[in-house]
């Protein structure tokens, strides 16, 4: 597992993680009631180097937006942002990789199933950049559990409550000996893995499923499109049956904790040879690359 640093913000302070607590009786205690993003942030010839903190903030506002908390504009800026977490990793004098996990908690207590006109404080802390698949390769198993619809819970919003759906997923594929899920939607078609999205590579093109799938419009997926292209590389969005998975050249996941994992088995299937294909590998690197050196699309913001 990985580790989680002592120094913790919480509602206006920094303070150890023991003493970074809400209320048994808070909303995001008792709902879920909270929504989060994480950002990977990389230590590079003694500079931290956070990858789309822009993009990671406006994730941020844009799931409250859509699940109707609506104090985040007025209490937050991106500069307030990046300052919490300049002094957050100044505190935790950390000189290695971490995940920054910031999440927007509803802390008013006993306040009803409702999302507006509530209170809500922010919390930030560090763990160690531990990737969640192996980057040599990765079993997959169908989970027998539908992904989220978009029309219960939005899947364009990282609501902490909807979770729940993930751990029963990712619990069944563990408890069946694999490394993680593939969700499929309600019409049977593939989602993403439990916090992963997913691409397969077909006679050299580039697949994934649309934003229409109930998926999670992934600021890494939005990264690997970007550097295909930029690989001119054939690239296509849209509906993706089980099966092509099966058939698949190659197929990888990807994510803010999953980096680049390649998928080398789904269902007791062997995907292409077994072993990580070269589009993949390729992606790996360049992704490796835009995460530590700064390029044409200004995506790291330097500490």
């Amino acid at each position: 597992m990985a580790q989680m640093h002592e120094t913790v913000y919480l509602g206006g302070e920094f303070v150890p993680r023991e003493n970074a607590a809400l209320s048994v009786a808070s909303s995001a205690v008792l709902y879920g009631l909270s929504v989060y993003t994480v950002l990977p942030v990389s230590y590079v010839d003694g500079s931290w180097l956070a990858f789309r903190l822009e993009d990671h903030f406006q994730r941020l506002n844009n799931s409250a937006k859509i699940i109707g908390i609506d104090t985040f504009p007025d209490d937050w800026s991106l500069a307030s942002f990046k300052a919490i977490i300049t002094e957050l990793l100044k505190k935790n004098d950390t000189k290695k990789d971490v995940f920054v996990r910031a999440t927007l908690h509803v802390s008013d207590e006993l306040a009803g199933a409702r999302t507006k006109g509530l209170n809500t404080v922010l919390s930030v802390f560090l763990y160690d950049a531990v990737p969640i698949l192996n980057p040599k390769g990765a079993r997959l198993k169908t989970s027998h559990w539908r992904r989220v619809s978009d029309q219960m819970i939005p899947a364009r919003a990282k609501v902490n409550g909807a979770y729940v759906n993930s751990a029963l997923a990712k619990q069944d594929a563990l408890d069946s000996g694999y490394d993680d899920c593939v969700f499929l939607d309600a019409d049977g078609h593939v989602c993403e893995l439990h916090a992963a999205n997913i691409f397969l590579v077909r006679k050299g093109k580039l697949i994934t499923p649309g934003n229409t799938t109930d998926i999670l419009e992934g600021i890494n997926r939005d990264t690997i499109l970007t550097i295909a292209k930029n690989l001119q590389l054939e690239v296509e969005e849209r509906t993706v049956d089980l099966t092509e998975l099966y058939v698949a050249d190659e197929v990888f996941a990807c994510g803010t904790s999953a980096n680049i994992a390649p998928i080398i088995e789904i269902d007791g299937r062997v995907i292409g040879v077994g072993k990580p294909g070269s589009i993949t590998e390729r992606l790996q690197k360049e992704h490796r690359l835009v995460r530590t050196k700064r390029s044409k699309h200004n995506w790291l913001t330097k500490f």
